[in-house]
């Protein structure tokens, strides 16, 4: 049996915030049982940036990859779910206590973003913890294909360059950002 389970994506119209200039989340009941409809249908309205969801290539990168290029074993890897304090910008030095098995391995960040609510909640908040560029250059140098974090974006909320986005996309570094990773423990998982 494998050891416990966490669902660390955000409840989409409930968590997280809309990135500014990003529209939100919306949903409509098109039918409802409780309408006395035969089912219940619903359309939705959202940006891709919504969310738990991941980066690729594209984002930012002419003619970079789009996600369904990859093939699925990309997307179900070996994680090391790592505690980050400090911030605003996360620096290198956070992997520095790692022991040698995290090497390899996709890098989830968990920073005060999660343990303050900030990664959960509905209202933008500039003052969000992110990866600074040393310390993105530091995972791509440790192999991670995949890195991720409990804020709306890998990069500060003012740095239009995005300097960490341009540098592991076009490592072909897949991003994964809103996480909610408030309950898990550092150390090894299975990211699915």
């Amino acid at each position: 049996m494998p050891g416990p389970l966490w669902d660390v994506s955000l409840c989409l119209g409930r968590e997280g915030a809309a990135y500014p200039g990003d529209p939100p989340y919306w949903r409509r009941e098109q039918q409802a049982l409780e309408r006395g409809d035969p089912c219940t249908l619903s359309s939705l309205g959202l940006c891709a940036h919504s969310g738990t969801h991941l980066d690729a290539p594209a984002h930012f990168l002419p003619h970079g990859r789009t996600l369904d290029a990859y093939p699925p074993q990309r997307f179900i890897v070996p994680a090391w779910l790592v505690e980050a304090p400090g911030g605003p910008a996360l620096g290198p030095e956070v992997l520095d206590s790692l022991p040698p098995q995290a090497r390899g391995r996709a890098l989830l960040f968990k920073t005060a973003n999660s343990a303050g609510g900030r990664a959960v909640s509905p209202v933008w908040s500039p003052d969000y913890v992110h990866l600074g560029p040393e310390l993105a250059q530091r995972c791509l140098d440790w192999g991670a294909e995949l890195v991720g974090l409990d804020a709306p974006s890998l990069d500060g909320p003012a740095d239009e360059a995005y300097p960490v986005h341009r540098l592991l996309l076009g490592a072909d570094a897949l991003i994964l950002e809103g996480l909610n990773l408030a309950m898990p423990a550092p150390g090894p998982y299975l990211l699915i």
